[in-house]
C-alpha cells in the first residue's frame, strides 16, 4: 500500500525530526517515515543537517516516544528530484522494520526559498532495546 504524502516540519528554531504517523512507529514491521531540515531559516543548522553525509553501514539511534531505542543501519541513500519522488519504494510496506530519513537536497533556489531536490535514506533495524 502507498501512502499520502506528510506534512513538513515547521522551520522554527530547535525545530525537530517529525514522524509521519501514517508509517509505523520506528521499530515496528514496515517503513518509519522521519522528515526533517537541513537549514531552518535564519535559525542555522536543522536536526537533519549532516544527514547527507550518512555511508552505508552508519548508525541511526531513533529514541521513541515510550523511552525504547531503535538502532537502524544505513543500507543506501539517494538524491531525486522532487517531481520524481519514489512514492512508492519510500512508503510501500516492507516484511521486517526499517527507516526513511528525508530532507531536501540540491542546490538552493533563492528566488524560489527551495530545494529541487530530495535526500532519501534507507535504513535497516539492527538492535532495539
Amino acid at each position: 500500500m502507498v501512502r499520502r504524502h506528510p506534512q513538513v516540519p515547521p522551520i522554527e528554531k530547535d525545530a525537530p525530526a517529525g514522524w509521519y504517523e501514517g508509517s509505523p512507529t520506528p521499530g515496528q514491521r514496515g517503513p518509519a517515515v522521519l522528515l526533517g531540515h537541513v537549514t531552518v531559516g535564519d535559525f542555522g543548522e536543522g536536526v537533519f543537517y549532516r544527514l547527507a553525509q550518512l555511508a552505508p553501514g552508519a548508525q541511526i539511534k531513533v529514541t521513541r516516544a515510550d523511552g525504547k531505542q531503535a538502532i537502524f543501519t544505513v543500507q543506501r541513500s539517494a538524491e531525486v528530484p522532487k517531481d520524481r519522488f519514489p512514492r512508492q519504494e519510500v512508503y510501500e510496506d516492507t516484511d521486517k522494520p526499517e527507516l526513511r530519513l528525508i530532507i531536501c537536497g540540491g542546490p538552493y533556489d533563492r528566488k524560489a526559498h527551495s530545494y529541487p531536490d530530495n535526500i532519501v535514506v534507507f535504513a535497516t533495524l539492527t538492535a532495539s532495546g
